[in-house]
This record gives structure tokens, C-alpha cells and sequence, in this order.
């Protein structure tokens, strides 16, 4: 079987569970990213099976509907934080006055481009004010700060691909992550630039990644406490479920997982606070974000 770059595979050794987009292929090993999930891995040819378009489109309408089923909870959730503020704000609907918001400024830093143009969709969709940049795993802790200093976000999303090899130790050696290490460093750097966990409000890592070296780290939030695989959009969710909330309000941390497509067994946190600012009046001309 022949494949190129790009071409949509499976692994027979897994029963095919995953689908994979070929990324290197060097002899007879190829280099796999996941095609939903944050996930590289290595599969010898032999192992791997091409997909047919029409196997693509069933399982792509399989992940759709989980997609949406995660978007439309989500959107729930905000319209009810969004009653809530306009209740508050009012003095219980009392006063007849507006007020706008200045939502969290979100920095989403991606080893994978394709999954940057899908959770930046996303972040517009949700109302969410972004910059992405695409940068390759082994490189972020190099241009991380910089990017902390000319965006000043109130939340980082630092995530790509990564995976838990256990040929090449146990679970508590780092060296058997493929990008933790490199995600970890990110993140005390981004602590270097600003300390306070409420402060700057940090995601970090992907599929099957450390979850406790990364909350160590300075994470507020991290995958993945069991080492499962999580969905390429899971980071979204977080940030924009922070971006949304008001600062003075904490956040829950079952009200945060419990609209990611993953969950609990493959994201986690600790407490943290929200970054929204409420402010009034509001001028004709300017309209608060829906």
C-alpha cells in the first residue's frame, strides 16, 4: 500500500479505533496525528489500513454530532451566565440600564495547524476573542514569551499532540512523553510572566499527557489525569467557559469539564476565578457581544 502525507489511516493492531492523518512517513515507519484527537503516534505500514471516503464521512458524522451535542450544552450554560450578569447588573431587573463586557483575550498556541483553524472557528462562534499562532511542539518554549508579551492575554492555551509511550519508561518518567516536557516548560514560563494563577489563567497539554507535572508546573487547567486521548476542541471549552465568567465569580471545576467532550478521566483543574469584566453604560452605537 502506498501513502502520502495527508492520507487518512487507521491502526489494525488498535482495531482501527482511531483515525489518524499521515504526517512523516520515513521507510517503513509512518508518523500519525490524530484526525479528532490530540494524539501522534508512530505505526509500522503494514499496520495501517487507508480509509475509504465513505467510511471518513460516517465517522466525521459520528464526531459531528458529539461536537454539537458539546456546543449546544455550552451555549446553555452561557446564556444562563449571561441571564445571571444581566439580573446582577440591573439590581434585579430593577434598573432599566445596560452594561457591556470585556471578555477574556484568549492566546491558543497549537502544535497542530488544521486543529488551530477548527478551535479558533470555534472561539469565534462562541463569541471568544482569540490569537492563534501554530507552532511545532519542540519550539513553543523558545517563542512563548514573546508571544506573552506582545498579545497580554488573560488566558493561554498551550496543546498539540502528545502521547505516553510505554516502551520507554513508566508513567512518571517524563522522558516517556513525547511533548509534556516541552508544555511544562511553557507553562513556567508563563508563570515567570505573570505569577498569580487568577491572573493569567493557563491551559496546557493534549492526549495522554502528564496532568500533574503540568498543574505543578502552574497550570490552572491540564489533560490528562487518567492519560486518556482528548478532542482536538476540549481547550476551547475551558478557556472560553473562563472567558466568560466574570472575575468575580469562581469557577466550578465540574461546570467547566462537564461541556468538554472528554470529561473528567482526560481533563482537570484546580479553582480558579473567571476573567470577564462587566462595565456600564453602553452607548447606542456599541452593542454587548451576544
Amino acid at each position: 500500500m502506498k501513502l502520502k502525507t495527508g492520507d487518512i489511516v487507521a491502526r489494525l493492531s488498535y482495531k482501527c479505533d482511531i483515525l489518524f492523518r499521515v504526517h512523516k512517513i520515513i521507510g517503513n515507519t509512518v508518523e500519525l496525528v490524530g484526525e479528532e484527537m490530540r494524539l501522534v503516534a508512530d505505526a509500522p505500514l503494514e499496520d495501517l489500513v487507508l480509509i475509504s471516503e465513505e467510511e471518513r464521512t460516517k465517522r466525521r458524522k459520528q464526531a459531528l454530532e458529539t461536537e454539537l451535542n458539546s456546543y449546544r450544552l455550552f451555549r446553555q450554560d452561557a446564556k444562563l451566565m449571561k441571564e445571571r450578569n444581566e439580573y446582577e447588573s440591573t439590581s434585579g431587573y430593577e434598573a432599566e440600564s445596560s452594561f457591556f463586557e470585556l471578555r477574556g483575550r484568549v492566546l491558543h498556541v497549537d502544535g497542530d495547524p488544521l486543529y488551530l483553524r477548527k478551535c479558533t472557528e470555534l472561539y469565534e462562534r462562541l463569541g471568544i476573542p482569540v490569537y492563534g499562532v501554530h507552532i511545532a511542539e519542540k519550539e513553543m518554549p523558545a517563542q512563548i514569551g514573546s508571544l506573552l508579551e506582545m498579545v497580554q492575554p488573560d488566558i493561554v492555551v498551550i496543546t498539540g499532540h502528545d502521547a505516553y509511550l510505554k516502551g520507554k519508561g513508566d508513567e512518571d518518567d517524563l522522558r516517556s512523553y513525547r511533548h509534556t516536557k516541552q508544555f511544562a516548560e511553557c507553562v513556567r514560563i508563563a508563570r515567570k510572566h505573570v505569577a498569580h494563577r487568577d491572573e493569567l489563567v493557563i491551559f496546557a497539554g493534549a492526549c495522554q499527557s502528564h496532568f500533574e507535572t503540568l498543574i505543578r508546573a502552574g497550570a490552572n487547567f491540564a489533560s490528562s489525569p487518567e492519560r486518556v486521548n482528548i478532542h482536538a476542541l476540549d481547550p476551547v471549552y475551558i478557556a472560553a467557559k473562563v472567558s466568560l465568567t466574570s472575575f468575580m465569580d469562581r469557577i466550578g471545576l465540574w461546570d467547566v469539564l462537564r461541556n468538554t467532550i472528554t470529561g473528567e478521566r482526560g481533563l482537570g483543574g484546580i479553582e480558579t476565578r473567571g476573567v470577564m469584566r462587566r462595565g456600564m453604560p453602553i452607548k447606542q452605537e456599541y452593542q454587548s457581544e451576544e
